[in-house]
């Protein structure tokens, strides 16, 4: 099972930290294991259905991490103290909140979002987990997160995400990019998820608002932020034409079809990876 190599790995690489012993050699140690790539695949990973089975390893990578966290705080290192205690954090949250869903499901998880005295971090990536199974029962809160105008932006995004998996929410994700489009911040972090839901979802109910932004989207060297980028491939897979756009005045330039392929691709490999944020 991938997921538990994954985590097998990740939970070496931590008990190789745990070895270290100064602020320097833990560093090179987290250098020469690439441990930010590898916590954050194995997690990701162990956040899905079906996890189970992953509940033994999962509680080992749980018990290092909070050792790992007690080991660097007595580090006196101005680099690990701002720079790696934060992932550690991050990752321990993470790794608590799957191994809630793995022992208890999707309830274990309901529970920990509504438990308002746990830390942030853990209800947020108990509530990504939730995202990430998409229990048919679970959109009403979804929507709740959605909706909310003082919600937290990571719950926000998450909701936003997992609309994506329940059909017929297209004009709720039309609605959240309207309230948020003139709020250049929040539009810089949600739209590109918005965008990225409806596209997904495939309806021609968002086709008004795809069209729109091929004249007043944003643009970005980043297909993943470049809205107009991401409402031409919409167009196209729901009308079959290149529509001309700000980005692209002539929709018959070889460069077009080449860039809109490219960026197809991309979107289509990424539609079921549900990327995490940082809550502060």
């Amino acid at each position: 099972m991938e997921a538990q190599r994954r985590l097998c790995g990740f939970s070496a690489a931590l008990e190789r930290l745990l070895a270290a012993g100064d602020a320097a050699a833990f560093e090179a140690e987290w250098i020469a294991q690439d441990v930010q790539r590898v916590g954050w695949e194995a997690l990701a990973l162990a956040r899905r259905a079906n996890t189970e089975v992953l509940e033994p390893v999962l509680a080992e990578v749980d018990r290092r991490l909070l050792a790992v966290l007690e080991r660097c705080r007595a580090f006196v290192d101005s680099h690990v103290v701002t720079f790696r205690v934060p992932e550690l954090e991050r990752w321990q949250h993470a790794a608590a909140a799957a191994l809630v869903g793995a022992r208890w499901g999707v309830a274990g998880l309901r529970t920990v979002i509504a438990d308002t005295g746990a830390p942030l971090g853990r209800r947020y990536f108990a509530f990504l987990a939730l995202a990430e199974r998409h229990p048919p029962g679970a959109w009403g809160l979804f929507l709740k997160y959605l909706r909310r105008p003082d919600a937290h932006h990571a719950f926000v995004a998450a909701a936003v995400e997992a609309a994506r998996y329940y059909p017929g929410r297209t004009a709720d994700l039309v609605n959240a990019f309207d309230r948020i489009r003139g709020d250049q911040l929040r539009r810089r972090f949600l739209g590109p998820k918005i965008l990225e839901s409806l596209l997904v979802l495939g309806d021609t109910a968002a086709l008004p608002l795809f069209e729109e932004l091929l004249v007043a989207g944003h643009t970005d060297p980043d297909l993943d932020r470049c809205e107009v980028t991401r409402a031409l491939v919409a167009v196209r897979r729901l009308t079959g034409r290149v529509a001309s756009s700000s980005k692209f005045p002539d929709p018959d330039a070889p460069e077009v079809r080449r860039t809109l392929d490219e960026a197809e691709r991309r979107f289509e490999a990424e539609r079921d990876w549900l990327k995490p944020v940082t809550v502060i």
